[in-house]
């Protein structure tokens, strides 16, 4: 996350809405974790979300809502792709 970021905050709002745990990491102040970040995603915008490998990189509400549930799909053996 990158302060000051309106992406990033709404990333968390709707992260805390869902009562999801997470660990917001500051990639201004933190280089390692913004080299990290960037390796992850392949760019240089925030917010980047990653679960247990799977990546969601520059995105709004929208695709974290449909991000989670094709991870919620997947962890219950229901896989599919859009």
């Amino acid at each position: 996350m990158k302060p000051y970021c309106g992406w990033c905050d709404k990333a968390e709002r709707w992260l805390d809405q869902h009562e999801i745990d997470y660990e917001p990491i500051d990639v201004i102040s933190d280089e390692a974790a913004y080299d990290e970040m960037i390796r992850l995603s392949g760019q240089e915008l925030a917010p980047v979300i990653d679960v247990d490998g799977e990546i969601l990189a520059d995105f709004g509400p929208d695709q974290l809502a449909r991000f989670w549930d094709q991870l919620e799909k997947k962890k219950n053996g229901r896989v599919e792709s859009r």
